[in-house]
């Protein structure tokens, strides 16, 4: 038993191996091994043989053993057929070499050609291409990578041209010579490394629901298998296989938001490793190191959404005079930062946008205005210290900006830049496809049911000492309802903490002109605050109460 199953293991392995085996259906006197052998190579033979179902094991079982089974002269009965553990290693040995075909033997050749890979470097080129058929080159980029997570990474073209990407294993750092600056983050946990990395994509495709072999194609010079790819869970792509080295050459990803990318292996060699010298960690003399919510430059929207977990929105045209310039992350806040340009260096506009985290609360010295029917914030202008979205910086580096922020869909954006109001609505109309609203400034809904009076000349004086510096909590709407709220309790003066503390208003109508604070505190009738600015009407001039209404 043991020799006769011997041999058919080697006639196995031999024909596994495309060589001829030592002994066959024709050099063996066992009428039985003849049989197995007969069988074994018609098995084999099938050029599409379809993948085992549940039943397959049971259904060769019975086909062996009818084999087996035939009467014959002096035919002596082998003790494994009839066994279960031997019928089940007859059966691995047969499965072993019925390897797939089409697709699926594609994506095997990958993943065991990638197993044989220490390291390799290539030239990546990225291509945009748009809803209307126009494509542009976005980037180019030479990649150095390893299978223990080290890479090195240098923008040959494109917007970020001169930056380089590292991650050597202990510190992960990007360094953008025209800011003469370098980023420096975590080297771990590394979510994202770079486009088209080659594990991360024959993972993914492993992963995937279905593959299918759409035709043979020349990319780069080489020859290559093209397989449309649909994932477990978004839209089907393309995916060019090198026919030599069964390495992925070229990735096309499915239209999104109106923008399709086609990433190319334009070179592609393996390595033993990557130069030492690239993964040396080293600050440029007189370069500025930025460690603290650092912000990595990326090539396409698609690295993007593979690094913070969503797909970035972003506008489908684009108003006269403004393009597209740089795309960034950052990476603690899971933040996307779309960088646009106007005609003017000078004048910049960002894109942010992230998960919410919370209630969208808006600034309180800020203007109300509508994203269908959501609360957006409006502010003109703004400084670096009192740009925020989901807790951490926005407009870092920028000059006083005007923003607009507000949340939709689990997802808070803000548009802010260094341009005037008017061009940042425009472009926040064709960001939220018409759907942003400036604040109507009705004066029907300005009318109080107690008018508070005021005098002209107190509030003129007033202003002239905030601009002084004194006072500057005039300025904001809601603190000015907190006080005018809280001496209706205590008109004799407030000692400590205010009887109404600010968790206790919200701004509810802000036009920039006129303002109205709703109050919820069982400590007052007093339940809505009405306020405007009568000596200056812009972001400089102070609030003045003009009235208010009682609870009914």
């Amino acid at each position: 038993m043991k020799q006769n199953e011997q041999k058919l293991s080697e006639y196995i392995d031999r024909l596994n191996a495309e060589q001829k085996p030592l002994e066959d259906e024709y050099s063996t006197d066992s009428e039985e091994l003849k049989e197995l052998f007969q069988t074994v190579k018609k098995v084999r033979s099938l050029r599409e043989p379809a993948m085992p179902d549940a039943d397959f094991k049971k259904k060769l079982a019975h086909a062996i053993k009818k084999q087996a089974d035939k009467p014959r002269a002096k035919q002596r009965k082998w003790a494994w057929i009839s066994s279960i553990a031997a019928l089940a290693a007859i059966f691995a040995l047969i499965v072993n070499f019925l390897l797939p075909s089409g697709s699926s033997h594609l994506v095997l050749a990958m993943e065991n050609a990638y197993q044989e890979v220490k390291a390799y470097h290539g030239m990546l080129e990225i291509v945009e291409t748009n809803a209307a058929g126009k494509s542009v080159t976005q980037a180019k980029l030479e990649v150095w990578a390893d299978k223990q997570g080290h890479y090195y990474v240098k923008n040959i073209a494109g917007p970020n041209q001169g930056m380089v990407t590292v991650n050597n294993g202990e510190k992960k750092w990007q360094i953008q010579h025209d800011q003469k600056q370098l980023q420096l983050f975590s080297a771990f946990p590394d979510a994202y490394r770079f486009v088209f990395e080659l594990g991360n994509e024959i993972k993914e495709v492993k992963q995937a629901i279905s593959t299918k072999v759409m035709g043979d194609s020349q990319i780069a010079g080489r020859a290559a298998v093209m397989i449309e790819v649909t994932p477990n869970g978004g839209s089907p792509y393309r995916i060019w296989v090198d026919k030599q080295t069964n390495l992925p050459l070229q990735k096309q990803t499915a239209m999104q938001n109106a923008i399709q990318y086609k990433v190319t292996y334009t070179q592609l060699d393996v390595s033993e490793g990557i130069p030492k010298q690239m993964l040396a960690y080293k600050v440029p003399e007189g370069y500025r190191v930025i460690d603290t919510n650092p912000e990595q430059f990326v090539n396409d929207l698609n690295e993007a959404a593979q690094a913070v977990g969503f797909y970035p929105k972003t506008a489908e045209k684009l108003p006269n005079g403004l393009v597209q310039d740089k795309l960034a992350i950052v990476p603690k806040q899971n933040l996307v930062k779309i960088y646009y340009q106007t005609q003017d260096p000078i004048k910049q506009l960002i894109v942010v946008q992230g998960k919410s985290t919370g209630e969208f609360t808006p600034v309180p010295t800020s203007i109300l205005g509508k994203v269908g029917d959501r609360t957006a914030e409006i502010q003109s202008p703004i400084f670096e210290e009192t740009g925020i979205l989901s807790g951490g910086g926005l407009y870092a580096g920028m000059t006083p900006v005007s923003s607009i922020r507000w949340q939709q869909d689990g997802f808070e954006y803000a548009v802010a830049g260094s341009v005037s109001l008017e061009e940042l609505v425009s472009f926040t109309k064709e960001f939220t496809g018409g759907s942003f609203e400036l604040p109507a400034g009705d004066e029907s809904t300005m009318e109080p049911q107690v008018k508070v009076q005021y005098d002209l000349a107190v509030e003129a004086n007033d202003q002239k000492s905030v601009d002084a510096g004194n006072s500057p909590w005039k300025l904001d709407a809601v603190f000015t309802a907190q006080v005018f709220v809280s001496l209706q309790i205590s008109p004799q003066g407030i000692t400590g903490d205010y009887p109404i503390s600010q968790k206790e208003l919200k701004l509810v109508q802000n036009d920039g002109t006129s303002a109205i604070v709703e109050v919820n505190s069982n400590k007052t009738a007093i339940k809505q605050v009405y306020l405007k600015r009568i000596i200056r009407q812009d972001s400089t001039g102070i609030w003045t109460v003009v009235g208010y209404n009682l609870e009914k």
